[in-house]
């Protein structure tokens, strides 16, 4: 059983059928190539993950409102990566301690 036209014009018809969609595909696969590595560069070039966080409030001049371990979800947008001090120094002032990542437990802060 032959399932390919037998007359000249309908093979040439479904060779340039066949080459169109073989570029199709390999532009397909060039471009999800160049997606895979934009994004093993962005995991390369990534910063790690500040080990304190310090949450600020909705004005950029108001003062820290929460301390969380560095990569708690909880944390918001408007945060900056602090050193173990400052982040224990903000529980010290009164800083409110997330209570989904408990950054005083972790950093050993009792009242």
């Amino acid at each position: 059983m032959n399932d390919l036209p037998p007359d000249l014009p309908r093979l040439r018809t479904l060779e340039m059928w066949l080459a169109l969609s073989l570029d199709r595909v390999r532009g397909e696969i060039a471009a999800a190539e160049r997606r895979e590595a934009e994004r093993q560069r962005g995991e390369q070039v990534r910063p790690p993950t500040p080990d304190w966080i310090l949450e600020r409030g909705l004005n950029r001049d108001s003062p820290p409102v929460a301390v969380h371990v560095g990569g708690c979800h909880m944390a918001g947008k408007r945060w900056n990566g602090v050193p173990r001090d400052l982040a224990l120094r903000a529980l010290a002032e009164g800083v409110e301690a997330c209570g989904h990542c408990r950054p005083d437990a972790e950093l050993g802060y009792l009242d």
